[in-house]
């Protein structure tokens, strides 16, 4: 037996969508299904009545993480993992993580029914809060499970409404007793995943083969000038928002004149702005706004931040203001593992599916996990680059697609027991 030949369904993939998105479904057809809410437990309690009828063992961890077991033909061999995340933001759609668990679980269905083996053990993993639409910042399960932040700091995070995370975790039921750090233990790590562009659908591809995830750096810029009366005359004023106005400009300007030697324009964004005092008819003294740049080249990452820094000094000069751009925080280019990707690549190749390899420029569980163990991402299209959004829209087609593609190369990695 081969992933071919295995039962795996796309039409009871999607009606286990359709399924899921009940909980929390909001009026315009998307999901509020935040972490860690009754909603969440809700959603939680429905995965795990379909994995446990799929024969799947679940263990859940301190921080919520669920993670079912499927046992392998060798128990010393390092589990292959498969995952993503139920929750969603507050005006989220029906795929936005939930596709890549849900996938999952339709490969185990499927190994399930045919009776299929594989030498090492199988895990499809839900990770808590990977939206940090409640609690910030994203992504905690995981970032959590790998090192890379103390779950001590996780559990005590807050939320706006001064809920903790680790109260409201034992409220809803789903703090278990397992270390989430046994996880870094994997053998290797798949997600599927919506694009969350318009890269695929614009090109007609069918797939997308994520080799690697961007490298990130936030800023914080803070522009100190003059409060002056709306009716003062414009000379000599040291008006903060003038200052400021150029500078956020700049952002887009940087990212999309900084071109990597492969020709890969950057990104920016601007998307905190605080204006002091806020008042109509006064020039303000201080405005506050953040900066995120992402790129695939670490050099031009790092020029964009150094353009930004010096672009405010000569803002601040000419305008007689103070301008400050202050390091908040970075993650550097990632890349996933070459033998995953080639896996990735085959199955597309030998299923006939259009396909290419891209970048996620989006932080995603797997982009944590792939500092600890090999990872890939696989990406599906979706309508008009369109998420975290209620109107978030993909085809049954596209989710079977990414669904083999995942099985393909999941299990020619644990093993797939082909007699």
């Amino acid at each position: 037996m081969n992933a071919s030949n295995l039962p795996l369904s796309g039409a009871r993939l999607w009606d286990s969508l359709m399924e899921m998105a009940k909980i929390g479904a909001t009026t315009k057809g998307g999901c509020n299904r935040q972490t860690l809410t009754d909603l969440d437990a809700e959603g939680r309690a429905l995965f795990q009545r379909w994995g446990e009828a799929a024969g799947l063992t679940l263990s859940v961890d301190r921080l919520g993480n669920m993670v079912f077991r499927r046992a392998g033909r060798d128990p010393t061999r390092k589990p292959v993992a498969i995952g993503s995340h139920l929750d969603t933001q507050p005006t989220g759609g029906k795929f936005d993580g939930v596709l890549g668990v849900l996938a999952g679980l339709e490969v185990m269905r499927a190994l399930h029914e045919a009776g299929a083996e594989t030498e090492a053990p199988l895990l499809l993993i839900n990770w808590t809060n990977e939206e940090g639409a409640r609690f910030s910042p994203p992504m905690m399960g995981s970032g959590a499970a790998m090192g890379l932040f103390p779950e001590a700091e996780v559990l005590a995070k807050r939320s706006l409404d001064g809920a903790v995370f680790g109260e409201e975790l034992r409220r809803i039921g789903w703090q278990g007793s397992a270390d989430p750090a046994a996880l870094q233990d994997c053998a290797a790590y798949l997600e599927l995943h919506i694009e969350q562009g318009k890269l695929l659908e614009d090109g007609g591809f069918d797939v997308g083969v994520v080799t690697m995830a961007l490298g990130q750096s936030w800023f914080e810029v803070v522009v100190e000038g003059e409060e002056s009366h709306g009716g003062s005359p414009m000379a000599g004023r040291h008006d903060a928002m003038m200052a400021a106005a150029p500078l956020v400009t700049a952002v887009e300007e940087i990212a999309l004149s900084t071109v990597s030697p492969a020709g890969e324009p950057g990104r920016g964004t601007v998307g905190v702005l605080d204006v002091y005092p806020a008042s109509r008819n006064v020039a303000p003294s201080r405005i506050f706004f953040s900066v995120d740049f992402r790129h695939g080249d670490p050099a031009s990452l790092a020029d964009m931040g150094e353009r930004l820094t010096a672009r405010a000094a000569e803002i601040g000069l000419a305008r007689g203001v103070k301008a400050t751009v202050t390091p908040f925080w970075h993650s550097p280019l990632t890349p996933f593992d070459p033998t995953l990707i080639g896996r990735v690549q085959a199955s597309a190749t030998a299923r006939g599916y259009k396909w290419r390899d891209i970048p996620t420029g989006i932080g995603h569980d797997a982009v944590y996990m792939a500092r600890r163990i090999p990872t890939v991402m696989v990406f599906t299209p979706c309508h008009g680059g369109i998420s975290h959004n209620e109107a978030e829209s993909i085809t049954l087609e596209w989710a079977e697609a990414g669904l083999r593609v995942l099985a393909d190369a999941a299990l020619a990695t644990a093993g797939l027991r082909t007699s």
